[in-house]
């Protein structure tokens, strides 16, 4: 284990609070453990979550879970095409008895921001997440102003319904982690879903399990997990190949790499309380990382290709490190 690295004891204090933060909002969101997993991973990994599919299979209840299950600031945003810049970001006020103007935060300014279909707000009220969400500060009339830390922003949107939406930029998709889809639940988990129903039951209902100076230490710990120079040769190889496949015009950036990185970091010990990456970690949390930020061709869409199915392939084709500790 190489200087600054991460005790196993570490590692395994991360693994078991994560493990009581999926089994609380598993309470709520029911017989999706893996996309609970993957949030709690993206959170660790201090990404910001995009969570896509169709109405009604509780992504915006998954994000509220995970954002009651931490004791910190909370703010939601519901994104609409009057929505302003401003509304997000906040803005410059007179105050009164004040001969000055004072900055008046607004809801950016949490520990944990739910945005609520966030494809629903114009370009220009996107366009001001994205230096918030890439280097957690806001610009306002020149004076810039830090969020607080952590600052994650899960979001939701709905891939079907196009009226009144707006695409989400690649800039902006590139700004966020992971892209996790819900899926439907299977009829015995939809029963326990009709149940809490019948008892009123809500994801604000549920007791926060860590703090966010917890989050804070757990996000530290995960930085510290080593990769071996053959997994992130692996990695960037992986991330490499998406700029030569037929199908895309536009591949995964270097950006996408050092997300591949540190999501895979936070997967170690997040899932197995390890101190070191493995091929495996990689595979994981390559779809969910890289899927998003690949742009297909219109023949390729047409075909039903997916960015995911393609990192499929691509994975498929690359070969695992065989000594994880060689160059």
């Amino acid at each position: 284990m190489t200087a600054g690295a991460v005790s196993t004891e570490g590692t395994g204090w991360v693994h078991d609070r994560c493990g009581a933060l999926i089994r609380n909002v598993e309470r709520f969101i029911h017989g999706k453990t893996a996309v609970v997993r993957d949030s709690v991973i993206c959170l660790l990994a201090e990404g910001h979550l995009l969570i896509e599919d169709v109405p009604g299979v509780a992504k915006t209840s998954l994000a509220k879970a995970i954002a009651h299950s931490i004791s910190g600031s909370m703010k939601r945003i519901q994104f609409t095409p009057d929505l302003l810049p401003s509304d997000v970001i906040g803005v410059q006020m007179l105050e009164k008895n004040e001969r000055e103007f004072q900055f008046r935060k607004g809801p950016i300014f949490a520990h944990i921001v739910v945005g609520d279909e966030i494809n629903r707000a114009s370009p220009k009220t996107q366009s001001a997440l994205l230096e918030a969400m890439a280097e957690r500060q806001v610009t306002v009339d020149g004076e810039t102003y830090p969020l607080p830390w952590p600052n994650i922003v899960i979001a939701t949107q709905n891939p079907i319904d196009l009226q009144g939406t707006y695409a989400l930029p690649e800039a902006q998709l590139d700004r966020f982690m992971m892209l996790l889809r819900v899926g439907y639940p299977s009829i015995e988990h939809e029963m326990h879903i009709v149940r809490d129903a019948v008892a009123r039951k809500l994801p604000e209902q549920l007791e926060p399990m860590i703090t966010t100076d917890d989050v804070g230490r757990m996000i530290e710990i995960a930085r510290r997990v080593e990769v071996a120079p053959s997994i992130q040769r692996y990695m960037v190889t992986i991330v490499a190949a998406t700029r030569r496949v037929e199908h895309l015009r536009l591949g995964a950036s270097p950006r996408a790499s050092n997300a591949l990185a540190v999501a895979s970091q936070a997967r170690a010990v997040v899932c197995e309380g390890r101190s070191f990456v493995t091929a495996d970690d990689v595979k994981a949390v390559a779809r969910s990382v890289l899927g998003h930020r690949l742009l297909l061709t219109p023949e390729a869409a047409v075909q039903g290709l997916t960015g995911e199915g393609i990192i499929e392939n691509i994975i498929d084709s690359v070969a695992v490190p065989q000594d994880p500790w060689g160059g």
